[in-house]
């Protein structure tokens, strides 16, 4: 299943997409809740089976998208996990994954646009794999990692590469607002046969700059929650997003960079497509 948040009429709700055109509104029998507090509240299972037989009656073309959790609590971003990435940027090879985090307003949804910020020209695509937290855990197992997992969706790491390089740490160049994509859904963990086989490509103006495979990643999804649950407890609505594969702008020759105008996509199968449009932050978003 594919649960997709949106507003429309000035109501937030979110809803079950059929067919990529038409969406059964879920608000109702959540009771006001959004997809955070239904996850929270343990209601998630129950929601959809009871939402099974419900009539899809709203357009998509009637609603703005919003992010699949629209305030995740806790954002983990997974550098340098795909090999072919990591030797691109000349890192050494490492025990553990490099994490850094993201604020919620750093985020936008699918059709909204991306900011390239007034302080720099050097705003970058990082197409990737996001893992929806659904049942909360500290020091969860390898092997019951999938069981605290919702679903998974497309993400777009943007990063504001000379602000990300002023030092070692990567927060200022990866926390401008609206610099980064979320969405357009979250496809449920039971919809996907192998998570470990996806392929993943994000096109700029329909180009193809980055193709990889989840079957590539250093450290798998079961991995990182455990590593990430025992110093912090995961919490349902939160977001790992897994890492970017190689064919980022910067390492190109020459560099390409987002720039107003442009469009970039982020498709991986069985998930969907992220689309965004690109504008100046000084012209509005």
């Amino acid at each position: 299943m594919r649960i997709a948040s949106f507003s429309i009429s000035g109501r937030e709700s979110f809803g079950l997409l059929h067919d990529d055109d038409r969406l059964v509104d879920l608000g109702p029998l959540a009771n006001g809740k959004d997809l955070k507090a239904v996850l929270s509240a343990g209601e998630f299972e129950v929601l959809l089976d009871n939402a099974r037989d419900l009539s899809a009656t709203i357009d998509v073309k009637n609603v703005t998208w919003l992010s699949p959790i629209t305030q995740p609590s806790k954002i983990f971003c997974i550098g340098l996990n795909y090999d072919a990435h990591r030797l691109e940027t000349g890192r050494e090879e490492t025990r553990f994954p490099t994490i850094f985090t993201r604020f919620a307003d750093t985020l936008v949804a699918h059709g909204q646009p991306l900011c390239v910020p007034d302080a720099s020209k050097q705003l970058d695509y990082e197409g990737e794999l996001a893992v929806i937290i659904g049942r909360a855990g500290r020091h969860i197992a390898k092997e019951d990692a999938f069981d605290h997992v919702a679903g998974y969706s497309c993400f777009n790491d943007g990063s504001v590469r000379d602000w990300q390089r002023h030092t070692s740490q990567f927060t200022p160049g990866k926390n401008f607002p609206a610099t980064g994509g979320f969405g357009p859904s979250l496809v449920t963990r039971d919809a996907i046969a192998d998570v470990n086989a996806l392929t993943l490509e994000t096109r700029l103006n329909g180009e193809t700059l980055q193709e990889g495979s989840t079957a590539s990643l250093i450290f798998d999804i079961p991995f990182l929650i455990a590593y990430i649950s025992t110093f912090t407890r995961l919490e349902p609505g939160d977001v790992i997003s897994t890492g970017t594969p190689a064919g980022v702008g910067v390492k190109r020759e020459p560099q390409v960079f987002l720039t107003p105008g442009d469009r970039v996509e982020v498709e991986i199968s069985g998930i969907g497509v992220l689309a965004n449009s690109v504008v100046a932050e000084s012209g509005g978003a």
